[in-house]
């Protein structure tokens, strides 16, 4: 097999496991929202942390699974992950998110078009539907203050996933690390999720958000205005750019902190 064709299947199976966990996830919500499913910010979490040991699972002896920009850049900047294979894994991961984002409104379609035709056209209503596909924050907390969330959360994710992937650490091994990293996204969502939506992953968020704008849902879905009067800025920069800065932070606090001091015990 040529590097090229080998590259090329390590790029589609980070597509496969982020498509795969977008999908579960997005489906989950579409459930709850549309279908009345009857669930809890607990079991939402539990959830989303499924589908990222599922996606992590299903490709990560291929690819290392990282199914999220900020965790590419993080290790690019501070693990030794190849610049070279950057850009295609994000595109291979916010393609994974328009699809995700696609097919499950094809699943859910005439739940969907019902759902819609409810709304009787109001903006609000409307950009709430689109909450299926993206985050938004609590109608309470500006922008910054959501900025400052998804910053904060995020850096506690990576700083954890080089914790579970640390041999010199208490490192699981790979059997288990894949679900352990699930738990986190669970723990995480369900002690910060009512804030912002624990987005912490901008091909989570940018990818489906971009569908729902191409849907026909407007320019409201980028704003989210129409939910939240306390935003000074369009919401979409919130989940796009936050968790990259909070993957940097965490990634640099842990190899900083405890990567140098295991290195030195």
């Amino acid at each position: 097999m040529s590097n090229k064709a080998g590259n090329f299947g390590v790029y589609l199976s980070e597509f496969i496991g982020t498509f795969i966990f977008l999908l579960c996830g997005i489906g989950c919500v579409a459930g709850l929202k549309l279908a009345g499913a009857s669930l809890g910010q607990w079991e939402v979490s539990i959830v989303w942390g499924l589908a990222v040991a599922m996606g992590v699972y299903v490709c990560g002896g291929v690819c290392g699974a990282h199914l999220n920009p900020s965790v590419t850049i993080a290790l690019t900047l501070f693990a030794g992950f190849d610049k070279r294979k950057v850009l295609p894994y994000l595109i291979a991961q916010f393609l994974a998110g328009f699809c995700a984002a696609a097919t499950a409104y094809l699943v859910y379609k005439g739940l969907f078009d019902a759902a819609i035709a409810e709304t009787g056209g109001d903006p609000v209503k409307m950009t709430g539907l689109a909450g299926i596909f993206c985050t938004f924050p609590h109608p309470k907390i500006g922008f910054f203050q959501a900025f400052l969330v998804e910053m904060c959360i995020t850096a506690i994710l990576m700083c954890l996933i080089l914790a579970l992937g640390d041999e010199r650490n208490t490192a699981p091994g790979a059997r288990l690390s894949g679900l352990l990293v699930g738990l986190l996204v669970a723990l995480i969502g369900a002690s910060f999720g009512p804030l912002t939506g624990f987005a912490m992953n901008a091909a989570r968020d940018f990818g489906p958000r971009l569908f729902a704008f191409f849907a026909g849902w407007g320019s409201e879905v980028m704003t989210g205005y129409p939910l939240n009067a306390n935003l000074s800025l369009p919401y979409f920069l919130v989940p796009l750019v936050a968790p990259v800065i909070g993957a940097c932070i965490g990634a640099a606090v842990y190899k900083s902190v405890i990567g140098r001091t295991l290195q030195r015990a």
